[in-house]
């Protein structure tokens, strides 16, 4: 497992964490947490806050209130019980997990600006990928939901253009086409840890075995399916394409780094919470 720590600003950094399996992980995170809540408490310290950017090896994870009638199936993947909030969910490459390690006291955030934030910052990003993709013809566009944490795709069915649908915040008018991305917070004394999974050019066929975030029949995307993404084969050739090629596909590395500046910019005061829409 390797780990590369990087500032981001006076107050946040980023821990990368690549093959990670998810006991160890969460165990450091956890350990990190209650050693920042002390550190806090005992001497008034603020600790800079920290984003973990998580590639892990295969693993369910059931949530503290998870219900294991959502298991549909058993696999040589671990389940793992876990004390984040929500249901069942899969973690595995090429899904880009990332962890909020945030003092929310201090950022002045409720739970639910810590939640809207999150999905903001995946609509944020998913959004230019899609508006970027010469492909969506269809006025695909991602979105929260009030009444189911997480980011899902939807199509719109009056839109003439990309623009009206990407920036239309309504659900009105537009058909659900599935879930992106997935959250789940801890909160403790304040301090939050767990955080969001995307979908980026993962193998879909994991959540066949689970009723994802349990919602039986929730069809799980992946954002390779709707703009070209780059293998690691084409990225060595990169030097080798126009400016326009590069332009019109994205790479893991690439969308792991526009959601981790979207993400530093919220934390920094620098992008504020849109309106959340009504159900």
């Amino acid at each position: 497992m390797q780990n590369d720590t990087q500032p981001l600003n006076d107050t946040l950094v980023s821990k990368s964490l690549s093959a990670a399996d998810y006991v160890p992980t969460l165990d450091a995170m956890l350990a990190r947490t209650l050693e920042r809540i002390d550190l806090k408490k005992q001497q008034g310290l603020r600790t800079p806050d920290e984003l973990w950017i998580v590639d892990h090896n295969d693993v369910y994870t059931l949530g503290q209130a998870g219900k294991e009638e959502h298991i549909l199936q058993r696999t040589n993947t671990p389940i793992i019980k876990t004390d984040r909030g929500g249901q069942v969910t899969w973690h595995g490459h090429g899904q880009l997990v990332i962890y909020w390690l945030f003092d929310l006291d201090s950022l002045k955030w409720s739970v639910r600006n810590l939640v809207s934030h999150a999905e903001q910052a995946i609509e944020d990003v998913i959004n230019e990928c899609l508006r970027s993709s010469p492909s969506n013809s269809d006025n695909i566009s991602a979105h929260a939901r009030r009444d189911a944490p997480g980011v899902y795709l939807y199509a719109d069915t009056t839109a003439t253009d990309d623009s009206t649908s990407i920036d239309d915040n309504s659900l009105d008018n537009k058909i659900m086409l599935g879930k992106m991305a997935s959250l789940g917070f801890k909160i403790k004394h304040g301090f939050s840890y767990h955080g969001i999974a995307i979908n980026l050019n993962c193998d879909l066929s994991s959540f066949n075995a689970i009723n994802p975030c349990g919602y039986a029949g929730m069809q799980m995307l992946r954002l390779s399916d709707f703009v070209a993404m780059q293998t690691d084969s084409e990225q060595t050739e990169l030097e080798a394409q126009t400016e326009q090629q590069i332009s019109d596909s994205f790479s893991y590395e690439t969308v792991t780094q526009k959601l981790i500046d979207n993400i530093a910019k919220r934390h920094a005061g620098l992008i504020e919470l849109r309106a959340i829409a009504p159900k």
